[in-house]
């Protein structure tokens, strides 16, 4: 049988479904679907109705329609306004769109007429189960509902067509209309009908479940009107006797938690909180206790959060404008804010700043809290011994408060904040518990959902607070602890960092402080870089700060005291300035000298030249080690006395020296406690020096552990070392063959001013370090005078011929 098809005007409809043999009113106002409605009342009132696949077109083409509807007959049309129409339409027949072939005035389609299948004529068992459930579960739905017609529920009971039943109840029943659309393009009459007892089954439950929700909100307002009512007849009573400002007090918290609209075990803790208060003596210290609880539990931010501005860019110009260098720290946490930027929802890691004093860790730290525009709230760590201090005490106590993360939530008052967790390295402990324990729950985002400070006693969820720990070293941090933060490394500072940092930061916020305009003190590069050189010793700026600053206070005395408005400092005006110099050069440095080599070794203020001093004279093999030291230093100076034992014929010592010598190492500052085993090579070149009386090159230094083989293993530190030889007017360093890689990390102008030696046994260190031809010993001449031992041209470090 051929199909039947027909050219016809087209109305799309949004959100609408209209089934055949159905009426069915609704408006329309837009242009095209109110041509389309004349056109088809010009003709046989005739018209294709359509759904559209999204309600949010304006203008659908064929792609945005679904390819079945109903052709319809237009019963009546109501012209509402000049552009709107309401319209009554009967359906006549499903049809299938083949081609929307106009768009303009009017849609106008070619549409294939659908006849429904007929394989459901038959009655059966399975057909009259499918109709008793229909009609079961359209009875529960229009209980439910209570507005459906009583003439429409009567049709229902009455109609045994599957086909014009399923159609009829979706017509008249609350689907949404891709749901009805799935029922309109299903042909099969039986299928129809089940699909639409699995609509009907699932709306019963969703209305069961709005029935039951809203008998539950009805049953608290009941509850609460009783209980207002209640209350006011008590405020009535109270008022007479002059009792009335308890219970303001006790309405007041009743209203603030509410409005807080808290968790439900949260708010039933606090409300019961303020019913065991209604019950006590107004004076009386439970009364107080309780008060005290509420006040610190209300002033949380609980529902505060701060909107955070996740941009790498944004957040790459703030660190570029208040830090200059650290180039690889900026990028670590620059990677951090873009991980929040492309997942918003991402546990988010627990960053610990590690490096010595005066590098910029804290301020870093603020940078990022200004860059993700959240509330900052710093928590000093530095000799916390109680554990109480983080998890807070039990409100019981006397005198009791919450702990130092709750504090400064509340302080910070937003639920997001930054919290600068500083100086976690110098955590304590002692009998009133580990405060470095309780941190562990703090800082692990699998855990901090749910922190329970004792004395609120109700879960906080800290895992929209970033946390950003500060850190001098990582030993003393315990290790449970350290795996839970992710550790970035902030070296020391070069000095031409230092110098860039003076002359942008340091310097103008000086002259700002002490009220000196930029046009009336003028202190040069030069003159910055020896201060740097020989006024200042370590890792970060503070100390240059403070010289600074004391320039800046002559500068202020000699403009006050005389009729000059302009102050230039130049170098040799430094010691009148700051008085004198507290670093003077190192006389070794360039002079040859026996038993006498100039070691390298890391603080936490950066590196520093350490002198070995080793005197070999008559005695009975004694070994005596000065300075201080720790047992690992010790431990070295034996290896390295070992290792000179075993090559003695191969060195040129005496066979028998080890017990006709005796051998004392000193190291100079012997106030000044040292430890480690990077000083090995330089003890044993040290003590062949003085056993075999050759000079040590002048300009060298060197660092690396020594084994008893001869072998040189790596060491850390390398970038503070090299810098301290630079600093000194050493020429050439000595450095593991296993520190090689880490010369990548050197600034370029240590690199290009320093000469690296890598070696990997002790002989290496002894070619490269000793001078050949021996030399006896002669009463010392007088010293010429000191020359200058760093000439600094163009940014390089020159050694003085």
């Amino acid at each position: 049988m051929e199909p039947i098809t027909m050219n016809i005007p087209v109305l799309a409809l949004r959100g609408l479904t209209v089934f055949p043999h159905m009426n069915l009113t609704f408006d329309v106002e837009r242009r095209v679907s109110i041509a389309a409605l004349e056109r088809a009342m010009e003709a046989d009132q005739d018209i294709f109705l359509v759904t559209q696949r999204e309600a949010g077109v304006d203008v659908p083409g064929e792609g945005d329609l679904y390819e079945v509807g109903t052709v319809s007959h237009i019963r009546q049309i109501l012209r509402l306004s000049p552009h709107a129409v309401r319209c009554v339409v009967e359906g006549r027949q499903r049809a299938r769109l083949r081609r929307l072939w106009q768009a303009e005035p009017y849609l106008q389609a070619n549409v294939e007429l659908i006849e429904e299948s007929a394989a459901a004529v038959r009655r059966g068992p399975r057909m009259e189960a499918l109709l008793r459930q229909a009609c079961s579960l359209f009875g529960e739905y229009a209980g439910l509902v209570n507005s459906l017609p009583e003439e429409v529920i009567a049709q229902v009971m009455d109609c045994q067509d599957p086909g014009y039943l399923a159609d009829f109840i979706a017509q008249n029943i609350n689907l949404r209309y891709t749901d009805k659309q799935e029922i309109l393009e299903e042909l099969v009459p039986h299928v129809r009908l089940r699909k639409l007892n699995g609509f009907l089954a699932r709306e019963c439950d969703v209305l069961g479940f709005e029935h039951e929700m809203e008998g539950k909100v009805r049953d608290q307002l009941i509850r609460t009107q009783r209980d207002q009512i209640l209350r006011t007849q008590i405020r009535v009573l109270q008022n007479e006797l002059g009792e009335d400002e308890e219970d303001d007090e006790i309405e007041v918290y009743r209203q603030r938690i509410l409005e807080l609209q808290l968790e439900e075990d949260t708010e039933k803790h606090l409300l019961k909180e303020v019913g065991k208060l209604a019950k006590q003596p107004y004076s009386s210290a439970e009364a107080a206790v309780i008060r005290n609880y509420l006040d610190v539990c209300l002033e949380m931010p609980w529902n505060v959060t701060t909107r955070e501005r996740v941009s790498v860019d944004a957040a790459r110009k703030v660190l570029e404008k208040d830090h200059y260098g650290l180039e690889k720290v900026k990028e670590r946490i620059l990677e951090t804010i873009a991980v929040r930027q492309m997942n918003p929802e991402g546990k988010g890691q627990i960053l610990c700043l590690v490096g010595p004093p005066g590098v910029g860790k804290t301020s870093i730290a603020i940078s990022v809290a200004k860059a993700l525009n959240r509330k900052l709230a710093r928590i000093s760590l530095g000799g916390v011994r109680d554990e109480a201090d983080i998890r807070g005490h039990r409100k019981t106590y006397i005198g009791s408060m919450p702990g130092r993360v709750i504090e400064a939530i509340s302080r910070s008052g937003s639920m997001n904040p930054l919290l600068l967790l500083d100086e976690i390295d110098k955590l304590g402990s002692d009998y009133r518990g580990d405060p470095a324990a309780a941190l562990l729950e703090v800082l692990d985002s699998e855990q901090n959902h749910a922190f329970r400070d004792h004395f609120l006693e109700i879960p906080v969820d800290l895992r929209k607070v970033m946390f950003i720990t500060t850190a001098n070293t990582t030993d003393t941090i315990p290790r449970p602890l350290l795996d839970r933060m992710e550790v970035i490394q902030l070296s020391s500072y070069t000095d031409e960092e230092k110098v860039q940092i003076a002359r942008r930061h340091l310097l103008p916020k000086q002259l700002l402080e002490h009220g000196l305009k930029k046009s009336a003190l003028r202190i040069d590069d030069d003159v910055i870089r020896a201060i740097i050189r020989d006024y200042t010793r370590e890792s970060g700026v503070r100390k240059l700060e403070r010289r600074l600053a004391a320039i800046c206070r002559k500068a202020d005395m000699r403009l006050l005291q005389g009729d000059i408005k302009r102050i230039a400092v130049t170098e040799k005006e430094l010691p009148k300035l700051l008085d004198c110099q507290p670093y003077p050069p190192a006389l070794h440095t360039e002079r040859e000298e026996i038993g006498v080599v100039n070691g390298l070794a890391w603080t936490e203020n950066g590196g520093e030249i350490l002198e070995v001093e080793v005197l070999a004279c008559d005695g009975t093999g004694k070994l005596e080690l000065t300075g201080n030291l720790g047992d690992v230093m010790k431990e070295s100076a034996q290896a390295a006395l070992s290792c000179l034992r075993s090559r003695a014929a191969v060195l040129g010592i005496e066979p028998s020296f080890w017990k006709e010598k005796d051998i004392h190492v000193h190291f100079p500052e012997g106030a000044v406690p040292k430890d480690g085993p990077s000083a090995g090579i330089a003890v044993a070149t040290a003590m062949l020096s003085a056993l075999t009386d050759r000079k040590v090159k002048a300009g060298i230094a060197m660092t690396g552990e020594v084994t008893l083989r001869g072998r040189v293993l790596a060491i850390g530190g390398l970038k503070e070392k090299t810098m301290a030889a630079l600093r000194n007017g050493i020429g050439t360093v000595l450095i593991p063959r296993d520190n090689e890689r880490d010369l990548e990390e050197i600034d370029q102008t240590v690199r290009a001013a320093l000469r690296f030696i890598p070696v990997s046994t002790v002989d290496e260190v002894f070619a490269a370090a000793l001078c050949p031809a021996k030399v006896t010993v002669r009463e010392e001449e007088p010293l010429p005078p000191l020359a200058p031992l760093v000439r600094e041209q163009a940014g390089e470090a020159v050694l003085p011929q």
